[in-house]
């Protein structure tokens, strides 16, 4: 069974950083995409960062305009995991944070920030900024 296991949320203050990680089980991820989405209450859930393989242990990273440099997601433990590293944080970044894979190696570019290219998500993790 495929498991998804996100930690590092938590509550901060604005400007603050925390870091988030995935650690996948059940499978490798290597060669595959992984990303970051997070949902508000009451809102749609939404891409923040992903991670594609490219060849030769290279990786691009993508990111929604709304974290574009505050946020770097980036692949840890032999490329298996992946992280995201969030500075500057803003309340408007308050969602539950969830990880997520894709068992379709040949993902384009923009077809990364689309909910159902994933096949395996997370538990989600909260995160809260807040004074």
């Amino acid at each position: 069974q495929v498991q998804l296991v996100e930690s590092g949320g938590g509550l901060v203050q604005p400007g603050g950083s925390l870091r988030l990680t995935c650690a996948p089980s059940g499978r490798t991820f290597i060669n595959y995409p992984m990303a970051w989405f997070r949902q508000a209450p009451g809102k749609e859930r939404e891409f923040v960062a992903a991670s594609r393989w490219i060849g030769g242990g290279a990786y691009s990273q993508y990111y929604a305009s709304s974290v574009k440099g505050r946020f770097t997601i980036s692949r840890e433990n032999d490329k298996n995991s992946v992280s995201l590293q969030m500075n500057t944080l803003k309340p408007e970044d308050t969602a539950i944070y969830y990880c997520a894979a894709s068992s379709s190696r040949g993902l384009i570019a923009s077809s990364l920030p689309n909910t159902g290219n994933y096949d395996y998500w997370g538990q989600g993790t909260q995160v809260t900024v807040s004074s």
